[in-house]
């Protein structure tokens, strides 16, 4: 995977700089690399990250890891987003149906269960990583927010990994009031019927933000 240059910027420049100003940091982290991607999972607020990346790069790759376990309104919401911001996606699914996986082991175990780590690598990081092993993208924008989790209230809204990839979180900083605002200000829908079984908790990380 080809390496961002990394004396071309200052991360901790640029987080302080850019850091509040999500277009800003979009527009500034799409010309770092070749290959920019930005994944989605279509929750609730999801139409601010894909409306941001897409007004500075109408074609970026949309990267979806569809698990197979959306809810409908999910689904309908996806492609009611899709259609109104003509995205560029790409979709990657588990190996196995949800509907094969479901027939040998039943339904998806609780996070309780010592079998829902397999269950989350997967439906989610499995399909991530072989992504990234296909698209190999060199910047990666996501819509993570500090106040999601502990985890990432720690996190930076730029970082890199120890391979180059620029990871941008450009609405890191933003409350749920933020999105929605952005939201009305830009005609973009929203959808709230939303469930992760790979999180099952809302404050609890699935582990794909901790690996990569």
């Amino acid at each position: 995977m080809p390496t961002p240059s990394s004396t071309a910027f200052d991360l901790d420049d640029i987080n302080q700089t850019l850091g509040h100003q999500p277009q800003a940091l979009v527009e500034w982290a799409m010309q770092q690399g070749q290959r920019p991607i930005c994944t989605t999972n279509f929750r609730p607020f999801e139409a601010v990250i894909l409306h941001m990346v897409t007004q500075a790069n109408p074609n970026i790759p949309i990267v979806w890891m569809d698990s197979g376990y959306n809810t409908e309104a999910t689904y309908r919401f996806a492609d009611e987003v899709i259609k109104q911001l003509n995205l560029n996606i790409i979709t990657y699914l588990p190996r196995r149906t949800r509907a094969h996986r479901e027939a040998l082991e039943g339904p998806f175990p609780g996070v309780d269960d010592p079998r829902h780590d397999d269950f989350t690598q997967e439906v989610k990081i499995e399909p991530f990583e072989r992504a990234l092993s296909e698209v190999q993208p060199d910047v990666w924008f996501t819509a993570l927010r500090a106040e999601d989790t502990a985890e990432r209230a720690k996190m930076q809204p730029v970082s890199q990994s120890e391979s180059g990839l620029l990871k941008v979180a450009p609405v890191l900083h933003w409350r749920a009031k933020d999105m929605y605002d952005y939201l009305q200000a830009h005609g973009l829908p929203n959808n709230f019927d939303y469930f992760d079984p790979t999180k099952v908790e809302e404050k609890r990380e699935c582990g794909l933000h901790l690996q990569h």
